[in-house]
């Protein structure tokens, strides 16, 4: 599979184990993404999606969005989106 690069890790609530990324490309809910940093490696699929706290289907470029992942991420780290 191939990658697009989406976006940058801004924060991580850990207490949530939610990740706040600006998005440089759409991201959709039900992508598959690819969190990769220094030592952060994982995939996962885009359950749901939230902009200050609404449920959004779809984030385009430029947005702050928040979503849930299924590790610790830290700022900086790259997100990609798998593309077929």
């Amino acid at each position: 599979m191939a990658e697009e690069k989406i976006g940058l890790v801004e924060h991580y609530f850990s207490k949530v184990g939610v990740a706040a990324v600006k998005l440089e490309a759409g991201l959709k809910k039900g992508d598959e993404i690819h969190v990769k940093g220094n030592t952060t490696d994982f995939t996962c699929t885009v359950d749901s999606m939230q902009i200050n706290r609404e449920d959004i289907e779809e984030g385009k470029p430029g947005d702050d969005v928040g979503f849930k992942v299924p590790e610790k991420v830290r700022e900086h780290d790259v997100v990609y989106k798998l593309t077929a």
